[in-house]
């Protein structure tokens, strides 16, 4: 028997990318690593696929290549940052297929990626999704490590 809270299923964060999902403390960049940006998971990504999609439903708050930010209906703030050190790259390796403050659905195409661009460049490709305002919004975060699909539930946080 479940027994399910009251919109529980919008707790979910799904998969951007498939891949490998790791604790940000693996991940080679500190700033990341340390959690400066917020709780979180990173993916090392299967980069057969060149789509990066919405984990979570909401309003798009930032809109660049590297990066993108979804602000969910309950206030937590996602940052989803493709590669490590890919800004120096100008934007070159993205498409970007969402604009700032239109609404998203989790598993939605939000970037297309050339992810031989990234390792040309020999930069990491590893995905993070971050909440950027988890230390003061958050109240409950897990992730669930190993292999995963892309659009697959790879976690859940709870607002406060």
């Amino acid at each position: 028997m479940f027994h399910f809270k009251k919109h529980e299923h919008t707790d979910n964060i799904l998969a951007p990318v498939a891949g490998t999902v790791i604790e940000l403390s693996k991940v080679s960049d500190p700033v990341f690593a340390q959690k400066m940006m917020g709780e979180g998971f990173a993916i090392t990504p299967d980069t057969t696929n060149d789509q990066v999609v919405a984990p979570v439903d909401g309003v798009v708050t930032v809109a660049q290549g590297h990066a993108f930010g979804i602000q969910r209906d309950d206030g937590l703030e996602f940052l989803v940052h493709v590669g490590i050190d890919t800004v120096n790259l100008k934007g070159a390796p993205f498409v970007v297929h969402i604009k700032q403050g239109k609404q998203v659905h989790a598993g939605e195409k939000l970037i297309t990626v050339d992810w031989s661009m990234i390792s040309q460049n020999n930069l990491d490709d590893t995905v993070m999704v971050l909440i950027t305002n988890s230390k003061t919004n958050m109240d409950q975060f897990q992730a669930n490590y190993g292999e995963i699909n892309q659009g697959a539930v790879a976690g859940s946080a709870t607002v406060k």
